[in-house]
């Protein structure tokens, strides 16, 4: 295997507006600042990866601007004091530092892309990735109007998509569900409320979203409220999803443990790039728990990142993965992800994350950019 030798890593921050708003229990969203990372090693070869944190620290305590100097100041300092010689060692490079898991997610998945290039692989093969196609669902955010929604999962249908998951919050939840579901009753159904509910408050909903046969409720409760989950699961026949509560192997096996859900959701940036989502995804396998990939409405690098990470063999869900077109009138990589009318995407033969990255359109739509040696601990605006 080839060493890395890394030399340079790049941060840029993107500003992509939104073709459609996205709305969700925390928030409505019109526009992405976006941050990019680059890593170079000694010959020039280049890995990207994304940040997917927020610009506000609503979905969890990361923001693109924590994460900058996280990157920039510690993760840097880290690779820096210890090198690493392989993908495989940046989670435990970064090991202590704790929490800031989109920051390290972006640098490990941008060392990963690297390492995938220089040994001439597709990234998804170079992570263990046994399939060569993945199965496709979108999240449609909160709408207008019932209306409005009916109309949104009929175009996502239309366009092929396997599986449709919802944006719920208070008071707007069992009515979209009932709506979707008697216009829709053979469709594979889930719901999202991003923490938004609490045990004691909301049962009646939890009830009632429960007559609708659905795939899944994703993280009804607040995030460590792992108990109150386990709580909820036995009172329900849908199964309990759980995103935003699991950031780490330790949270799966706990949750696991103690019966909180039936379903997890692994996404890359949440939980720190590919090493802990393995381990994740190792452990609900072993459980017998199905995983799928989330998303954070990512341009066509986290894009293609979670394409990769899709292909493992536990991900036998439809994932939030789908095209670019949904959300951007032009993306930054070339060609753009696109989704068969089949509801599929095909995992790129190329090298690395298989996709180009568009250096002229990346360019124009930078703010402000940082590069940093991984030599010394210099850093040069």
């Amino acid at each position: 295997m080839s060493q890395l030798q890394l030399q340079c890593l790049e941060l840029r921050e993107l500003h992509l507006p939104l073709k459609h708003p996205f709305e969700t229990s925390f928030g409505r969203i019109t526009a992405r600042r976006v941050l990019i990372v680059k890593v170079t090693n000694r010959d020039g070869a280049e890995g990207y990866g994304e940040c997917v944190a927020m610009e506000d620290p609503f979905f969890n305590s990361e923001t693109i601007d924590t994460a900058w100097i996280i990157i920039a100041k510690h993760l840097v300092s880290l690779l820096v004091s210890s090198p690493v010689g392989r993908a495989a060692d940046v989670n435990e490079c970064f090991a202590r530092i704790r929490g800031n898991q989109m920051a390290k997610g972006a640098v490990e998945a941008a060392i990963w892309d690297l390492e995938a290039q220089l040994e001439g692989q597709p990234l998804w093969k170079h992570i263990g990735g046994e399939r060569s196609e993945i199965a496709c669902g979108v999240s449609i955010g909160i709408q207008s109007s019932v209306d409005a929604l009916i109309g949104k999962v009929s175009t996502e249908l239309a366009s092929g998509y396997q599986r449709i998951k919802i944006k719920i919050k208070p008071g707007q939840d069992v009515e979209l569900a009932a709506a979707v579901r008697s216009k829709y009753p053979e469709i594979l159904l889930s719901v999202d409320a991003n923490a938004a509910y609490s045990l004691g408050r909301d049962m009646l909903v939890m009830k009632g979203l429960d007559r609708y046969n659905l795939l899944m409720i994703e993280q009804p409760l607040a995030p460590g409220d792992l108990v109150d989950h386990a709580n909820l699961q036995k009172q329900l026949k849908t199964r309990l999803c759980l995103d935003e509560s699991i950031t780490r192997e330790a949270d799966a096996r706990q949750a696991l443990e103690l019966g909180a859900c039936g379903i997890i959701n692994i996404k890359l940036g949440r939980v720190g790039g590919f090493s802990e989502a393995k381990k994740i995804h190792d452990v609900a396998r072993q459980a017998g728990v199905p995983v799928w990939c989330g998303g954070m409405l990512e341009t066509g690098i986290g894009r293609a990142h979670n394409i990769a990470l899709s292909t493992l063999p536990g991900f036998t869900l439809p994932g939030d993965v789908s095209a670019s077109g949904r959300y951007w009138e032009e993306d930054i990589v070339d060609p753009p992800v696109t989704v068969s009318r089949q509801g599929t995407i095909q995992a790129p033969p190329s090298p690395g994350i298989g996709f180009q990255v568009d250096a002229k359109r990346l360019a124009s739509l930078t703010s402000r950019r940082e590069e940093i040696a991984l030599s010394s601990s210099r850093a040069q605006a």
